[in-house]
């Protein structure tokens, strides 16, 4: 069910609230060679000071904790980490990174800071940055991605998610970027970032807990790492088969809060009918829009009528406007929050 805070009309659901490479592809058990026989195995570095304590584990622990390859992207993979106090985190291994160690520690130390005060941004816990190796700790989500739920229901053909929880969640991920694009960087700040811009929104950074509240990761970690480009394709051509919508459609331009937009108008689709989309393109979906709205297409993949229906059309129309070619044209994140209040209260 949605919350109470989106009833009132007009009501914005704003959130107060140069490197050294590293290997790539593979699972991150192939550096477990790298740390035996060190005699001095390297700590990582905590965020969390101040907030509860900070935790203590070394790079041996976390390398030969892991578990399991959760995802792979252009920026490096992820992996689940046990402890052996049952503790478990999500290990973001890079495979490029783009500054030094002094920056690196800088920059991850700033985003685990803003990260913090919002509760739809996944927190940093630590940070290392070896000479082979670089990543990121940060919380583990239950329920993992919105891509691999989303992928999973089409997969075995029957819907993940109904509308109202897929309703919860695009509210929750505009809240994230809304509060990230109010973020301003403090004029004594040294991490030299651009602290208003999120650089890499997909479905598969979208995670999801228990209660399928969603929160945003990856914060930032287009400006600590490479880009590595794996697909070009564009709007005008058909994906291939089996590929995710995100990496067939990503926007990859300079870092702007147009292209968090943009991207997240990806995401809008996905949500709505990603396997009608697998075959079509935005064009297609102009093209066909007055037949979506008649009821003469079936677009979206769960089961909505009346009123949801309605609700559910206003977001395409919203998607539709955050992948404008035209980066002028498309809408703020204020105005996509203000749009939202009014289609939750309509």
């Amino acid at each position: 069910m949605l919350s109470r805070a989106f009833t009132k009309p007009r009501r914005s659901i704003k959130d107060g609230g140069g490197g050294e490479q590293s290997k790539s592809g593979g699972s991150i058990h192939e550096y477990e060679d790298m740390v035996v026989g060190f005699t001095d195995d390297l700590p990582l570095v905590s965020c969390t000071h101040g907030s509860g304590g900070g935790v203590q584990m070394t790079m041996k622990e976390v390398l030969r904790s892991s578990v399991g390859v959760m995802g792979e992207s252009r920026l490096g993979m992820t992996e689940k980490v046990v402890l052996s106090k049952g503790q478990m985190f999500a290990v973001k291994r890079f495979r490029k990174v783009i500054v030094g160690k002094s920056d690196f520690g800088r920059r991850v130390e700033r985003l685990a800071q803003v990260s913090r005060k919002c509760e739809y941004l996944v927190p940093i816990t630590a940070y290392l940055y070896a000479k082979r190796i670089k990543f990121v700790l940060c919380h583990y989500y239950p329920m993992g991605t919105l891509a691999e739920l989303l992928a999973g229901g089409r997969k075995h053909g029957h819907t993940a998610l109904n509308w109202n929880q897929r309703l919860n969640i695009i509210v929750h991920i505009a809240q994230a970027i809304g509060f990230i694009h109010t973020e301003s960087t403090p004029p004594k700040d040294r991490s030299n970032m651009q602290m208003n811009v999120h650089g890499n929104i997909k479905s598969s950074n979208v995670m999801l807990n228990v209660d399928f509240s969603a929160s945003l990761s990856d914060y930032g970690f287009a400006q600590l790492a490479e880009n590595v480009e794996v697909f070009d394709f564009t709007w005008q051509q058909k994906p291939p088969p089996q590929q995710p919508i995100e990496n067939i459609y990503i926007y990859r331009e300079e870092l702007c809060q147009k292209s968090d937009i943009y991207n997240f108008g990806i995401i809008l689709f996905d949500i709505l009918g990603g396997s009608w989309l697998s075959t079509s393109s935005r064009k297609c979906i102009l093209e066909k829009k007055e037949e979506i709205r008649d009821g003469k297409i079936e677009f979206f993949e769960f089961f909505v009528e009346g009123k949801e229906r309605k609700r559910a059309l206003e977001i395409l129309d919203m998607a539709l406007a955050c992948t404008n070619r035209l980066a002028e044209a498309r809408p703020s994140i204020d105005q996509i929050l203000l749009f939202l209040g009014d289609v939750i209260s309509f």
